[in-house]
């Protein structure tokens, strides 16, 4: 083999992995803007997480507001409602588990459910878990608690599915005190 023979091989070598090279540049130049587009935009990341200052909500009240395109239902319970929701058994409710964000896998108790450990604040998506209604509140159905009247599910004061045709309780979102008057959302 002669010496230009050799330098042949190198050369066609180096073409060989500098057009791979430009080959997966172009195809990484192609595939990234496809990648990019699935991110969340961000009118979406700045919802996310929302700010909600509960300096108003009286006791016996409740504020609703939107977080990520739904409602939210941030009710301030009363010392009854929270006795009721507590003198319940797990085992008279339909749905004994939680969907509760900042308590995974734990189970439908009133406990589980409220933001504070004195009960007084329950914060929950505001979404019947049938159909996806809007149920009504301030003590409505004949649980004291919340009703959809689309349909006919019955949530208790804390917002368990206690009657109708919706298979869970309502779910509550990641929720959190910043301070005695701000929860943050998100």
């Amino acid at each position: 083999m002669s010496h230009a023979e050799d330098n042949e091989g190198t050369r066609r070598d180096f073409l060989y992995y500098a057009t791979a090279g430009a080959g997966a540049v172009t195809a990484g130049a192609v595939i990234w803007p496809l990648v990019n587009q699935m991110n969340p935009s961000a009118d979406v990341q700045a919802l996310s997480s929302i700010i909600v200052d509960v300096s108003g909500v009286e006791v016996g009240t409740q504020l609703s507001v939107m977080f990520l395109g739904k409602p939210v239902f941030i009710r301030r319970r009363t010392q009854e409602e929270i006795d009721e929701a507590r003198a319940v058994e797990l085992s008279e409710l339909p749905d004994q588990q939680d969907r509760n964000a900042n308590k995974p896998g734990l189970d439908a108790s009133d406990e589980n459910r409220t933001l504070d450990d004195a009960g007084e604040w329950l914060v929950m998506m505001g979404v019947c878990t049938h159909l996806g209604c809007v149920p009504l509140g301030d003590g409505s159905g004949d649980f004291n608690g919340w009703f959809c009247p689309c349909h006919g599910s019955h949530y208790d004061t804390a917002g368990r599915i206690r009657k109708g045709p919706a298979p869970e309780n309502l779910p509550v979102p990641t929720a959190v005190f910043l301070d005695e008057t701000t929860i943050q959302l998100g």
